[in-house]
């Protein structure tokens, strides 16, 4: 049995009106009250893929870092998803959470999914939010199925979103809780593949470990990942469900763009990697690009149904939130893949902390 948690980690489970939530934190850091730093997972993963960034904050003294495992996830209770209401069931956990810790005001880092979930909270409780930093941020318009720099869905019921855009054989993976490499759609290989870029995983082998069981803790099935799906006679045939984790990054039910439109506009710290291949304007889990490369048969091409720019949608949200009073920064590490807390851990840190101190002062 792999110790997941790191020296120095806490763990406990928070009990709020909505569900129990685990959360872990630094030993001798109570994240209750007053100014904290939150962090939120992505997708497959949960909260103890934040450790080293956790550790390196403490630090400092002076922030108080935690991070909580999201519903199917971790050790947090799994309810299932209503993919209906878009990544709402996730951010109204998070209110719940930081009401019960009695937190005056968050500063938010969130990655992949995870931005879209802290988007959404955002937007519903702007007042709560001292910072936002996004790292590897799905695109504001969802995953999949939309076109252009606004966010255009292809089809209005984002057909080739959803649910039936995941490999079965590493759903299958997931649900056997297989460690191993044997497979190249086992969790194992997906991280070293696709996690991070090729040959930048941390030489320690237990970190690896840990970060197997982190995804090996994600929940399957059609209320959990991936979700229920569709078919439809459009092309890829396939269109989203109602239930589960890749229907709410449909782009019939998610759009948080309208953050460019809030009165109250935090700082935003944007986090990529340049080598990444999950978000990116040419996504290898993108149904379009795959169609584009002949991976998906039938492709109706570029013009019907282009690859989904997801890094040019968030380029674009964010410099309007910048031209209607907001402020963001951008910082690329280059040969960085979609994790780069895991690849860079020190850049990253260095780049949060910068985050922090001038949010600190603006805020």
């Amino acid at each position: 049995m792999v110790d997941v948690l790191l020296p120095g980690i806490t763990s406990r489970r928070v009990v709020t009106p909505r569900l129990t939530q685990q959360v872990l934190h630094p030993d001798g850091v109570d994240p209750t009250g007053g100014e904290a730093v939150l962090f939120v997972h992505g997708n497959v993963s949960s909260a103890l893929f934040w450790q080293q960034p956790m550790l390196a904050l403490a630090e400092t003294g002076r922030l108080r870092p935690f991070a909580v495992d999201l519903r199917g996830y971790g050790g947090t209770d799994p309810l299932p998803v209503d993919a209906r209401r878009g990544m709402r069931d996730w951010a109204e956990d998070l209110a719940a959470l930081v009401d019960t810790l009695g937190l005056e005001r968050v500063h938010l880092v969130a990655w992949s999914m995870g931005a879209g979930v802290v988007l959404q909270y955002l937007l519903d409780a702007p007042g709560k939010v001292a910072s936002v930093a996004l790292v590897a941020p799905v695109s504001p318009y969802g995953f999949g199925g939309t076109v252009g720099p606004d966010g255009t869905p292809v089809h209005a019921d984002g057909t080739g979103s959803g649910g039936g855009a995941a490999n079965p054989e590493f759903v299958a993976a997931l649900a056997a809780g297989d460690t191993t490499a044997d497979s190249p759609t086992s969790p194992r290989s997906i991280l070293r593949a696709f996690y991070v870029a090729p040959g930048s995983l941390p030489l320690d082998p237990h970190l690896e470990d840990v970060f197997v069981e982190s995804m090996n803790s994600t929940r399957t099935g059609e209320d959990h990942y991936p979700g229920d799906a569709r078919t439809v006679e459009a092309w890829p045939g396939l269109a989203p469900g109602e239930r589960g984790v890749l229907n709410t990054m449909s782009p019939s039910v998610f759009d948080v763009s309208g953050v460019t439109e809030l009165a109250e506009k935090p700082p935003i710290l944007w986090l990529r990697g340049d080598a990444d291949q999950i978000v990116s304007d040419t996504s290898v889990f993108d149904l379009a690009f795959l169609g584009s490369i002949g991976a998906v048969p039938g492709w109706p091409g570029a013009d019907a149904f282009p690859p989904q720019p997801m890094v040019t949608q968030t380029r674009a949200v964010l410099d309007r939130y910048a031209a209607s009073g907001g402020a963001y920064r951008e910082v690329v590490l280059p040969g960085v893949g979609h994790s780069p807390h895991v690849e860079r851990p020190q850049e990253f840190a260095v780049a949060l902390l910068e985050h922090l101190d001038t949010s600190a002062v603006t805020t």
